[in-house]
């Protein structure tokens, strides 16, 4: 695994959260991992509002681990989801840089 002066793939951070947190994650299972997931999105959504630039990128951080999670609890390869989704452009308009517009979810 990784050290932590490294850059991590989003592969490497799945199997590193599993690594450190698997039994518990799956004890838990989706329900509860979900509602820690939103309490992180709270602290997020606080730390942009008032936070320092290290807080904002550690309640970021805790955002990613706890999706992360989910991901790994749901057995969901979010490398391959990613890629599948994003990887040939905007799932709405399909271009690499999104045309869509504004107002719309692409």
């Amino acid at each position: 695994m990784p050290e932590a002066s490294t850059e991590i793939s989003l592969r490497d951070m799945q199997q590193l959260i599993r690594d450190m947190y698997h039994e518990k994650d799956v004890s838990r299972g989706i329900d509860g991992t979900f509602m820690w997931l939103i309490e992180e999105v709270g602290e997020l959504a606080s730390a942009l509002r008032e936070g320092t630039p290290e807080e904002v990128a550690a309640e970021f951080a805790d955002v990613l681990a706890w999706l992360t999670t989910i991901a790994n609890v749901a057995e969901v390869d979010l490398t391959a989801a990613v890629a599948k989704k994003y990887g040939s452009g905007c799932p709405g308009c399909g271009r690499l840089v999104c045309t869509c517009d504004n107002q719309e979810k692409p």
